[in-house]
């Protein structure tokens, strides 16, 4: 019996932290999209693709004072936390460097942020299934994206978890 031996997994633990093993296509890709990304956490709040960035904390209409409330003292707060995630990203990519536990933590929230919104461009569900979309799909290129980012948190959770 031949073993092909597996190609190493795009983030990895190592004894020095979590390392990004990427080409430098996949990481000017993942720059280019965290930055696409940047401009549209600090641009306009109502850009419909955005909607799962920052969902509502009440859905009733009963409760649309305590919502309006909520996001005064949140919003700021999470648009800072995600920006802060993207920055420490965006640097790891560009100087192919190593990542601590924090660092990976930011990896994962900004690989997820690009996945909502990505998602919600697309009108992703759980139902989602990468091999149901026809290759005539003009969106197929997205959707094939959304696969690759949701291979790469995996990728990212399984290096925490490791």
């Amino acid at each position: 019996m031949i073993r092909r031996k597996r190609p190493p997994a795009p983030i990895e633990r190592t004894a020095s932290g979590y390392v990004i093993r990427l080409d430098d296509a996949e990481r000017d890709l993942l720059t280019r999209l965290l930055g696409e990304l940047t401009a549209l956490i600090t641009g306009p709040a109502d850009v419909p693709a955005m909607r799962r960035m920052f969902p509502p904390a009440y859905h009733l209409a009963t409760d649309e004072e305590s919502e309006t409330e909520y996001q005064r003292l949140m919003h700021e707060d999470l648009v800072a936390s995600r920006l802060e995630a993207l920055t420490t990203v965006t640097a790891a990519l560009r100087d192919h460097s190593v990542l601590d536990e924090g660092g990976l933590g930011a990896l994962m929230q900004s690989l997820n942020a690009l996945r909502l919104v990505l998602g919600t461009l697309l009108d992703v569900d759980e139902e989602h299934d990468l091999d149901d979309v026809s290759p005539d799909d003009p969106m197929v290129g997205e959707h094939h994206l959304y696969g690759y980012l949701s291979y790469l948190l995996d990728a990212a959770v399984r290096a925490a978890s490791s």
